[in-house]
């Protein structure tokens, strides 16, 4: 399990790693994937550590909501909307979470297919 120190969306947000920030606010920020899988991918992450959902209690019920209404804002903004786009939470390794600090993938600009894996 990464460290504060070692987690790359941390260092991101403290200002130590570059990223293409595309919204901040006080509670999350969301930046372009460096390794885009659609023609828009965003992904959005709360500024407050969670290592994944394992870890999301009541407290953070307001975080995770506001993690989807900025989905849904910069979705309207990407002008996504009103052809779809996905939202996709990885959790765990097996679902193909690769860093250990929660985050929504917005995904859109494509046809996607189902089942996604």
């Amino acid at each position: 399990m990464e460290t504060l120190t070692d987690c790359i969306f941390c260092q991101i947000l403290a200002g130590k790693k570059p990223a293409r920030m595309v919204y901040q606010d006080e509670t999350v920020a969301a930046l372009e994937d460096i390794r885009p899988q659609a023609p828009v991918h965003l992904l959005v992450i709360p500024r407050r550590h969670l290592n994944s959902l394992r870890e999301v209690s009541e407290e953070d019920e307001a975080v995770l909501g506001h993690l989807l209404s900025v989905a849904s804002q910069l979705a309207r903004e990407r002008k996504i909307e009103a052809q779809g786009y996905r939202v996709v939470i990885n959790n765990g390794n097996w679902a193909g979470q690769t860093v250990d600090h929660l985050h929504l993938h917005v995904l859109g600009g494509r046809v996607f297919h189902w089942p996604p894996g």
